[in-house]
């Protein structure tokens, strides 16, 4: 993976941590300033370690629940990997936590709905910017 697709990949995270936290209150940061995008400007290197994070915890962690529970997703038309994604969001909280940064998601329910955030504006922005393996 070169630095630049890097970059994007965790930028892209980024801009769709920092959309989740300007739609849900439920996510967020703790300290600095309360809502809105001065939320997310007074912790740009917290959401980007986030960003990073959650990256990490999709790419590792996400792929092997989702083939454990194939049945689930098959049964559910696959409304199971809505769960998944909301599962990846809060275990990403925990893991900040580790490292000491005050980034929250309260409660499962506000997890679903960050998590289909997510989704949707990593996918624009990657509409947005193009595939970087075909160049």
């Amino acid at each position: 993976m070169g630095l630049f697709k890097l970059l994007g990949w965790l930028l892209t995270n980024a801009v769709a941590l920092a959309v989740a936290c300007q739609l849900f209150d439920g996510i967020g940061f703790h300290g600095g300033a309360r809502n809105g995008w001065d939320e997310v400007a007074d912790k740009v290197w917290p959401l980007l370690f986030v960003a990073l994070i959650l990256g990490v915890v999709n790419s590792f962690v996400s792929p092997v629940l989702k083939f454990l529970s194939i049945p689930f997703v098959i049964i559910t038309l696959g409304l199971f990997l809505l769960v998944i994604n909301a599962l990846m969001l809060l275990f990403t909280e925990w893991l900040a936590g580790l490292f000491d940064i005050d980034f929250y998601v309260h409660g499962f329910w506000t997890a679903v709905g960050g998590a289909l955030v997510i989704t949707v504006v990593t996918w624009i922005v990657g509409l947005l910017l193009g595939d970087a393996e075909g160049a």
